[in-house]
Formats: structure tokens, C-alpha cells, sequence
């Protein structure tokens, strides 16, 4: 897995713990990564959750808000962001939590540099191939809204594998009207076949 360039490695890391903040930043940025910190849940929200891919280092346990709390509230937005977890204390049922809500990884302190490293790029995947895949379908959405109504019913039914003459009977018209509409259909998405 190749990572992504470095104007698209952007981590946001969430921590109480200063000496952490500053050393968790001094090797990010040695990998090429933009490192934004936050020494609490509430700075991380009200700097805003980012809707661009990146990657959050997030503590479990920090007073006010916790890592699973900040988590949940995340969850909320339509966001790319990648959570990996971080603990001082191996809290094996937290680490579940963490991963069931979709955390990428979860790494107890104090823990290498290198897996780290490989637990953000492995986030930062993930939060790139969601981003892409999202607007990939929201091209593909509005390719759909641009047809008219009666496009639309024979996209539907032609992608439900329905041939034009199945389509023609369940819209009560010729089967030559399916087929000029269907390749207009066709035409206005882009598509080479159904």
C-alpha cells in the first residue's frame, strides 16, 4: 500500500498528555505528515471536524470528553476522518468499542514509532478510498438527477436487468420508445453498456 502524497497526510492528534503532543508531532512531521494537535475533545470540535480525508490519533481516556465519547460524536458528521486509538492503560473492552465503531487501530502507549507510523498510513488509506468512493457516487447521483422522469423509470428497470420490451410493457409504450430512450440514458451517464 503505497501512501498518499503529502499534501494528503493530514493528522489531527487529540491528547491531554503535552510531552506526547510534541513528540507524537516531532515524528509525524519527520514522515512527511501535516500534524495538527489538540490537547482536548472539545479544542479538536470546535477547530471543526475536518470533511477531507485524514487520519485522527485519538487518547481513550482524557477528562471532560472521552476518546470514545469524541468518537460517537464524530460518527455524526459526514466525515472521511480515520480514527486510530491510543491508551496508556490496555482497557480490552474499550479497544473493542473502538474498533466496532470503525476505528482503524488501537495502540498502547508507550508504543513504537514504526507501528505508528504504519497504523496512520493504514488510516489514511482507508479515509482516502472512502472520500474517493463518496465522490465517485455523488458524481454518479447527480448524472441521475440530470435525466428527465422517464429516464429515470427506464435506468431503474434496465438496471434492474429488465429487457426493453419488459420495460415497454410495465411503462405501456412501444418497445422502439424504450430504445431511444435508453440510449439517451446511456449517452447522458457516460455508460459504454448496461
Amino acid at each position: 500500500m503505497e501512501p498518499p502524497e503529502t499534501t494528503e497526510k493530514t493528522v489531527h492528534v487529540v491528547d491531554d498528555d503535552a510531552n506526547l503532543l510534541r513528540a507524537v508531532s516531532r515524528l509525524l512531521r519527520s514522515h512527511g505528515y501535516a500534524v495538527k494537535t489538540y490537547s482536548s475533545a472539545s479544542d479538536f470540535l470546535s477547530s471543526g471536524v475536518p470533511a477531507g480525508p485524514a487520519c485522527l490519533l485519538l487518547d481513550l481516556n482524557m477528562p471532560v470528553m472521552t476518546g470514545l465519547e469524541l468518537q460517537q460524536v464524530i460518527s455524526d458528521f459526514q466525515s472521511h476522518l480515520s480514527i486510530v486509538f491510543i491508551s496508556g492503560q490496555g482497557d480490552l473492552p474499550a479497544a473493542i468499542r473502538a474498533m466496532k465503531a470503525g476505528a482503524v487501530d488501537f495502540l498502547t502507549k508507550p508504543f513504537e514509532g514504526d507501528a505508528l507510523v504504519a497504523a496512520i498510513d493504514s488510516a489514511l488509506h482507508r479515509s482516502h478510498a472512502a472520500h474517493t468512493s463518496d465522490d465517485a457516487l455523488q458524481k454518479d447521483w447527480e448524472l441521475f438527477q440530470s435525466l428527465s422522469g422517464r429516464e429515470r423509470q427506464v435506468c431503474l428497470f434496465f438496471a434492474q436487468g429488465m429487457l426493453n420490451k419488459q420495460i415497454a410493457a410495465e411503462l405501456g409504450t412501444a418497445e422502439r420508445t424504450i430504445k431511444a430512450q435508453r440510449g439517451s440514458v446511456m449517452r447522458k451517464l457516460g455508460a459504454d453498456s448496461a
